[in-house]
């Protein structure tokens, strides 16, 4: 028998006993496949060391049962966290403005959008942008001001702009 057939065995022999064991500890159903599948997952991915252990579902026994615990524990901080802090305050929506600018950003090649966002948006020096976009310099100001001009074709002009006109 190979490797993987040894595994399939073991997991049909031990699953059902072992989601009942862990599905006891929890009380939640879901929580517990969760937990079970974990532990089955790290079973197979050492299972040339685990299958030669005398008794394989004791150790994925335990370590469900440690998954769930885990989970648990991250669950009660989560809990205790919000009593202490509270519900997050209400975060007010993007302005008007903000999404014309990220609908104009959609409209711009990759290559332009990536450029201003990352220069504009991220206040890198084009140097920088250069260097994260594996591209010259001079080929970053081009795309800053091909896509400032893209921009400004859709978006209009600034009110200032505007008002001199």
């Amino acid at each position: 028998m190979t490797g993987v057939d040894d595994f399939d065995e073991f997991y049909r022999g031990s699953r059902q006993r072992l989601l009942g064991y862990v599905y006891a500890l929890t009380g939640d159903l879901a929580e517990a496949q969760d937990a079970v599948q974990e532990a089955f997952i790290r079973a197979w991915q050492r299972w040339g060391t685990i299958s030669r252990y005398e008794e394989p579902e004791a150790w994925v026994r335990v370590v469900a049962a440690r998954v769930a615990v885990s989970r648990w524990r991250s669950v009660r901080s989560r809990v205790r966290a919000y009593l202490r802090h509270g519900p997050a305050a209400d975060v007010a929506g993007p302005d008007t403005q903000l999404l014309e600018v990220v609908e104009a950003l959609r409209l711009l090649p990759d290559e332009q959008r990536l450029a201003i966002a990352l220069h504009y948006l991220m206040g890198m020096p084009v140097a920088e942008v250069a260097q994260q976009t594996r591209v010259p310099v001079g080929t970053v100001k081009s795309r800053l001001a091909r896509g400032r001009l893209a921009l400004a074709g859709v978006l209009g002009p600034e009110p200032e702009e505007a008002a001199d006109a």
